[in-house]
């Protein structure tokens, strides 16, 4: 070989070298200018990986420390699809173990362009464990917890839900989210060259969820809720609704809606049938509205509950005319009488006597128009149509409960106050959060104590005597009023059809300790809320009565024998 051709190879093979070196020098730089960040991240996520350490969601408790909402232990199982090795086997076995589509299985597992994918959100712990025992590669669990109401359908519109992610996501779940939820904590997993953990370092320790004390009584929510579902068969109607107050304090020991749900399986219920009516729908009251006029004409001093008044059929008032339930002749009848018998034309003579202008400021000084402030998320304010928008024969209607919407906890606050000597409590669910203080809630006068001991023996007649005989309870007085009224059609006018029976009291009389709302929503053989309300108004009533404080003192014991 010559030396001109060793040359040439050799000049050859260093302009290869040159070539080679200078596509690993553009590469390694590219690797490590453009690329860096990316292949760091692999490698920290090959050597180590954060973990979210969840909180544990406080538990929410009736006042007698029954649990009505818990975090239950559950074992979330997640896949590597860059570490399965036969994804159509494990595919068809956690498939099988976990009641999983295994087509839907499949997909996650070949899906290699995630390192990780959640297989199961809080599965079954003996499911997993189960899964577990295969050792199947790429399949890994951690635990988590998940929400459980172990009563069931037990005050669940009120209690509402908290989702997958143990966020609330309805009712006091969602307005007490903060409380209940925590702070979530954060470790950081060292793993070897093979991928195992060997270490773990918390970068933040989780903070756990406060528990939460509310007013409801378990005993007394189950009881109320039983008479609805009652009520609601035996009248086939659409719905009810019940409330049970402490007058005096303004803790609500009972809201029960009928037909209710069991907030374990929200998903599957229709939404309708979740909503809290107690606080959020309103109704068209009737009668049992009267007592704001009556209240009114009282503390104006324009008359006393003796005053007569000489009272036709029916009353012209601007372009309707008005009578009362049911066809009598021209009667005089004192104000208490009016109230008793829940005569229309009565009422409203004495609202025409109080006149508009007064009568609008009473109606909100009940607080009628405006949200009570229930620590209850989505309360409405009901509708009251300005004084200005009042047309001629709105003095006609609205004092009748007619014309005006209200919601069933609006009406038993204002019917609570009376019952409280004339003192209105803001209404209230919580009792307290964690080791905290009780909940101080807001009051205000509405009317005077001698005003509200007028209203309270009119209401007593109003049992004894007048609409409300259902509403006897053996051994005790009770204040109520029953009302009926016909639901608002779609043409503006009135249902003849469609009506709310409603019966709301207190009892003992002399010194109430429960007040109780019940209002029944289109029942059918009966509208009369005398008839269909105040029945389950009595066996809400006496039930409570036996049960709170080991038994009420009765304050009419002559009625125990008398009564059937």
């Amino acid at each position: 070989m010559s030396a001109r051709v060793a040359n040439r190879r050799i000049r050859l093979l260093l302009a290869v070298f040159v070539l080679a070196f200078g596509v690993t020098f553009v590469r390694a730089a590219w690797l490590q200018g453009v690329r860096a960040a990316s292949f760091g991240r692999l490698a920290s996520s090959q050597h180590s990986e954060d973990v979210v350490v969840p909180a544990a969601r406080g538990t929410i408790y009736d006042r007698g420390g029954v649990q009505l909402a818990i975090g239950e232990q559950a074992q979330t199982v997640y896949a590597d699809p860059r570490r399965v090795t036969d994804p159509q086997r494990e595919a068809a076995i956690v498939g099988r173990l976990l009641r999983l589509d295994p087509n839907e299985v499949y997909r996650l597992l070949t899906d290699r362009t995630r390192g990780f994918v959640y297989v199961a959100r809080k599965a079954d712990p003996a499911k997993a464990a189960k899964l577990a025992r295969k050792g199947l590669p790429g399949i890994g669990f951690y635990p988590e917890e998940r929400r459980f109401y172990p009563q069931f359908n037990l005050a669940s519109q009120v209690l509402g839900y908290a989702g997958v992610d143990n966020r609330g996501l309805a009712g006091l779940e969602l307005s007490l989210d903060r409380e209940l939820a925590g702070q979530s904590g954060r470790e950081r997993i060292v793993k070897d060259a093979s991928g195992q953990a060997i270490d773990t370092v918390v970068s933040r320790v989780a903070r756990d969820g406060e528990d939460v004390y509310l007013t409801l009584d378990h005993t007394i929510q189950s009881n109320a809720q039983a008479v609805l579902r009652d009520t609601v068969r035996q009248w086939h109607a659409k719905s009810a609704t019940a409330i049970v107050l402490d007058p005096a304090t303004g803790a609500v020991r009972a809201m029960a809606i009928a037909p209710g749900f069991d907030a374990n399986s929200y998903p599957d219920v229709w939404r309708v049938l979740q909503r809290n009516r107690a606080v959020t729908d309103t109704f068209e009251p009737g009668s049992t509205f009267k007592l704001v006029t009556v209240a009114g004409v009282l503390s104006e001093r324009l008359v006393s509950p003796t005053t007569r008044f000489t009272l036709p059929y029916e009353i012209q008032v601007s372009d309707r005319r008005i009578h009362d339930a049911e066809p009598r002749g021209t009667e005089t009848m004192s104000v208490s009488e009016i109230l008793s018998r829940s005569s229309n034309v009565g009422a409203i003579t004495l609202a025409e006597r109080l006149g508009r202008h007064r009568l609008v400021q009473w109606i909100s000084r009940f607080g009628f128009g405006r949200k009570t402030g229930i620590d209850f998320p989505g309360e409405s304010q009901g509708i009251m149509l300005p004084e200005q928008h009042w047309s001629g024969s709105s003095i006609g209607n609205i004092p009748i409960g007619q014309g005006i919407a209200v919601t069933p906890i609006q009406m038993a606050s204002a019917y609570a106050a009376i019952a409280n000597r004339g003192v209105w409590v803001r209404p209230h669910l919580i009792d307290h959060v964690g080791d905290g203080a009780s909940v101080r809630t807001a009051r205000r006068r509405i009317v005077s104590r001698a005003v509200a001991t007028q209203l309270m023996a009119m209401l007593k007649n109003v049992v004894a005597e007048g609409t409300g005989t259902l509403a006897v309870v053996p051994g005790y007085q009770v204040a109520g009023k029953t009302g009926t009224a016909a639901k608002p059609d779609e043409h503006g006018g009135y249902s003849d059809s469609r009506y709310v029976a409603s019966f709301v009291g207190a009892v003992p009389a002399s010194r109430p300790r429960l007040l109780i709302l019940v209002s029944v929503d289109e029942p059918r053989g009966a509208i009369w809320g005398g008839v269909v309300a105040a029945p389950a108004f009595a066996q809400i009533a006496k039930f409570d009565l036996q049960y709170l404080d080991g038994g009420i003192q009765p304050d009419d014991p002559s009625t125990v024998a008398s009564t059937p």
